[in-house]
């Protein structure tokens, strides 16, 4: 316990003594129990000075956990001589019940289908010269409610192939960002924000969930670079570099990229 508390003494300055020395106790709860982590098995680990009424008013403190995080970070792992990158995925953790603030069926990749349970968005700083990440935003993740998909008009077949008439091209770098892509963007600012000028952050790296054009314009929003895989249904081009042929529209798109 004491090793601890040395270990958070730089977060004195952004939280008060109590909640601190709960902090501690809770921390140190968690490191011993074993199985699923809950509000009693920490009172019931934790010792003198953790009781379950004690548990329930620390997880009751509001708390600037982004700020925390970067805290520990920046006193006891950030290196002036590193590269760090910013990561992030979504975290699925099975729950059953029907109370739960932000339950619903969310895809999981360990089952491979749509499980019960809650998610959460969770970026993190990876460190290049010590090969490990630290998670510093974990936020939850809600889906939006079913009368707003509603209200959204459906597409009407238009009884005709090819391209409406009076259609015009539009530039791919302004695009009307989804719900889930400005709700990872305010995070990422965020994240950004509270960083400031310790480093410089350029790449930001995502599953293939972001493999699309309008996640790559909602990153370069924010001043990064995305580094993301595919999409299974993507489709890449080399740019057209032969002659022109005498009639018709210019080529954009040669060979089709393997």
């Amino acid at each position: 316990m004491p090793d601890i508390m040395v270990l958070l003494a730089c977060l004195s300055q952004c939280i008060e003594p109590t909640t601190l020395r709960q902090l501690g106790r809770v921390i140190e709860a968690m490191l011993s129990m074993s199985g699923r982590v809950t509000m009693r098995g920490l009172s019931r680990w934790s010792g003198k000075g953790g009781s379950y009424r004690t548990i329930q008013r620390f997880f009751n403190t509001s708390l600037h956990w982004c700020q925390l995080n970067w805290l520990l970070l920046r006193h006891h792992v950030w290196d002036a001589d590193d590269v760090v990158l910013m990561s992030g995925d979504h975290v699925v953790v099975t729950k059953a019940g029907k109370m739960t603030y932000g339950l619903d069926r969310f895809f999981s990749s360990l089952y491979g289908k749509a499980v019960p349970g809650l998610c959460f968005l969770s970026l993190s700083l990876l460190s290049v010269k010590r090969r490990t990440s630290y998670p510093v935003v974990t936020e939850q993740v809600e889906k939006p409610c079913e009368t707003a998909a509603q209200v959204q008009p459906t597409k009407k077949s238009r009884g005709q192939r090819g391209r409406p008439p009076g259609s015009k091209n539009r530039n791919r770098r302004e695009v009307e960002l989804s719900p889930s892509l400005r709700f990872i963007q305010e995070h990422i600012k965020s994240l950004l924000q509270q960083i400031g000028d310790a480093f410089k952050v350029v790449y930001f790296i995502f599953d293939g969930e972001l493999g699309h054009n309008d996640a790559l314009q909602m990153v370069r929003q924010v001043g990064l670079h995305l580094v993301s895989k595919l999409r299974y249904n993507s489709a890449r081009y080399f740019p057209y570099a032969g002659p022109y042929c005498g009639r018709g529209p210019r080529r954009k798109y040669g060979k089709k990229l393997d």
